[in-house]
């Protein structure tokens, strides 16, 4: 079996651990952008919903397809957004319900560090998040490259999320439980060209906190 099919399997098994909370919240309690050394594998809605990716001839393929293919012959579009929209979800629970443990192996050490630092604050201040995932509406790569022997794909992520910051007595703070917000979000993956193993790491996180309706 393919190894990117394999990782991807145990990633959607994880998933069934469902969280609740929220990142990328506009009470400064997302992390920065934060560089990271690559390090393993991997309403209001003008915006088009991606639908599943059409098998295409090799000859017909984007160029950065090519590109990657040329480094990593196993490289599959499809179950490459397949897999890194279903890590987005994941990490985006785990971090608004305080479980980045449960997500560790898939983000680099330094935006692991950034993250954890942003929930921890959060915990001192006496905040308390809620989060209902709603659905990614669209994940789409904006830039990927072969580097110094790592393979780096970015993907601009479109979701739909109820998010709501309560204080120490439970009053909203930020968000509505009555509200779904558009969040767009700007992810980097990497993986070593040369790794046997089949897993990508988020590496670098950026974007807006939310889209205006």
């Amino acid at each position: 079996m393919d190894p990117v099919t394999i990782f991807f399997a145990v990633l959607a098994g994880i998933m069934c651990y469902q969280l609740y909370a929220t990142l990328g919240r506009k009470g400064g309690h997302e992390p920065e952008e934060t560089p990271a050394p690559f390090q393993s594998e991997t309403q209001d809605t003008d915006v088009p919903i991606m639908e599943d990716t059409v098998e295409v001839e090799p000859e017909n393929q984007p160029e950065w397809v090519k590109d990657i293919r040329s480094a990593y012959p196993d490289f599959e579009e499809k179950e490459f957004l397949s897999g890194a929209k279903s890590a987005y979800e994941m990490i985006v629970e785990a971090f608004a319900a305080n479980a980045l443990s449960d997500v560790k192996p898939f983000i680099a050490p330094s935006v692991y560090a950034a993250f954890h630092e942003a929930a921890q604050s959060r915990e001192a201040e006496g905040h308390s998040s809620e989060l209902q995932f709603v659905g990614t509406e669209s994940a789409n790569v904006d830039e990927a490259k072969v580097d110094s022997g790592f393979i780096k794909i970015t993907v601009s992520f479109i979701s739909n999320q109820i998010r709501v910051l309560r204080d120490s007595a439970g009053e909203v703070i930020d968000g509505d439980p009555n509200r779904i917000d558009r969040v767009r979000d700007r992810w980097t993956f990497s993986r070593p060209v040369s790794s046997t193993d089949p897993n990508w790491q988020l590496v670098a996180t950026g974007g807006p906190a939310a889209i205006a309706s």
